[in-house]
């Protein structure tokens, strides 16, 4: 695992707020997956960012649970309403190019998948080494 990629999964973490984008793309391709932080400005940014490159974007919580659902850079379903509205706050301005897309904190899916089982293993080591 490159420490980039390291850094970025501790700094999705910190947000409290984790889950995961799945990115279709518009074009043929394959679809992309990533951890993302949970944050109305990330998701803006990540929206934003994809604009209308990705045909859909779906972010889900952890368990697999709708959060956002975008087609073309458009917010199309939003099931907690406030959190809408702060996407919104952070997504139109990007929408209307009057700034851009900010930093978007996400990480491959595999990339996370990796840093987790390198957490556990360091924590079965650490077990092991207590007894």
């Amino acid at each position: 695992m490159l420490l980039k990629e390291k850094q970025m999964v501790e700094r999705i973490m910190d947000t409290d707020t984790m889950g995961y984008a799945y990115v279709y793309p518009g074009e043929a391709g394959n679809r992309e997956e990533y951890m993302v932080a949970l944050t109305a400005e990330n998701l803006a940014n990540l929206i934003g960012g994809k604009g209308t490159d990705a045909r859909q974007i779906i972010v889900t919580d952890v368990m697999d649970r709708l959060v956002v659902n975008s087609r073309l850079g458009i917010l199309d379903t939003c099931l907690d309403q406030r959190l809408c509205g702060e996407i919104i706050r952070h997504l139109a301005p990007i929408q209307m190019d009057e700034k851009e897309a900010g930093e978007v904190l996400a990480v491959s899916r595999d990339a996370a998948e990796e840093y987790f089982l390198e957490e556990e293993r360091e924590a079965t080591m650490a077990e092991c080494w207590m007894q």
